[in-house]
């Protein structure tokens, strides 16, 4: 949940530096750029990564980094914002169809519960039927963006049942931000950039808050400290089931822009959150507290070993 709250404050402080006049590609690559730069000395301790593990620290950077990023906000600027959250929050129930048809292992079956309500509950969260147009390229993009999310909770379980041979995390993550940076430099042309904002102040509903302390914010705390809390989620919980409380950086957002921005928040939207709440709470409460007797089938929760297995084949 940490995570998920970290994830969810990055949009309250990406709004008014977008609205000061900074482009939302440009806030992307400030954020990813100035996340690579705090997690470089990680790098070069775990440097060793780069000839054991390059395809991870490839497909991590590619898909949980740039490949989330640049297709949601290409998505959203063809689509309403929250039809665009929406589809990327299928996320967990495409990792769940991962896991059980593709790798052919059990899921629990509060995951699956979890997932239709957190999926149900965030449509009410966003809104959905408020902005509702057909845009077949934008809604592609938002598939994209939900595609390269599953990337992100599989390979952040990759290795984790390797014991002392598993991949650290946390230079998982650094590498992950370096090959991010690269791509969406790429992407976004920072040297297009109007610097000058970073210099100012941006407003926060009727406050003046400096450029810099929002940008702060997003690098540490929004990226950095949700990455890492985000990894580990993953390693201890599993991809399914983190990949539902995840759900829960939708319902974060639109508290904080309600707190922070004066957006006011609609019944349907409480209600949502609720829902959202007992969804990841179902699914979270699908872990394993000790490894059961023996195989359950199609419903409670998977042997240990089972488990392990599902870990390694990712």
């Amino acid at each position: 949940m940490g995570s998920a709250f970290a994830f969810g404050g990055s949009g309250v402080a990406a709004k008014p530096l977008i609205e000061a006049g900074l482009d939302p590609l440009h806030v992307v690559w400030l954020r990813v750029a100035g996340a690579a730069l705090v997690m470089l000395p990680v790098a070069w301790r775990h440097r060793g990564l780069v000839l054991r593990r390059p395809a991870l620290l490839l497909g991590f950077g590619l898909f949980a980094v740039a490949g989330v990023q640049a297709c949601y906000f290409a998505a959203i600027s063809r689509i309403p914002v929250g039809v665009g959250l929406l589809v990327e929050y299928l996320a967990p129930a495409l990792v769940l169809g991962w896991v059980r048809f593709v790798q052919r292992r059990p899921v629990t079956r509060a995951a699956a519960v979890g997932v239709v309500l957190a999926v149900g509950g965030l449509a009410c969260v966003v809104e959905v039927w408020a902005g509702l147009s057909f845009d077949a390229v934008g809604l592609l993009l938002a598939l994209g963006a939900a595609c390269c999310q599953v990337g992100y909770f599989l390979l952040s379980d990759q290795g984790s049942d390797a014991g002392d041979d598993a991949p650290d995390p946390l230079g998982v993550i650094a590498y992950g931000l370096l090959i991010g940076t690269a791509v969406l430099t790429v992407v976004a042309r920072p040297w297009g950039m109007d610097w000058s904002v970073l210099a100012g102040s941006a407003d926060m509903d009727g406050s003046a808050v400096p450029a810099w302390a929002l940008i702060a914010w997003i690098v540490l705390i929004a990226t950095v400290v949700a990455y890492v809390t985000g990894v580990l989620s993953v390693r201890r919980l599993s991809p399914q089931v983190a990949g539902v409380v995840a759900c829960l950086e939708a319902v974060i957002a639109t508290v904080l822009a309600w707190v922070l921005l004066g957006e006011h928040l609609s019944a349907p939207q409480i209600i949502g959150g609720a829902v959202v709440l007992a969804g990841a709470f179902i699914a979270q409460s699908s872990t394993p507290a000790k490894p059961p007797d023996g195989p359950a089938d199609g419903g409670g929760p998977e042997p240990e070993e089972q488990l392990s297995s599902t870990r390694a084949a990712v």
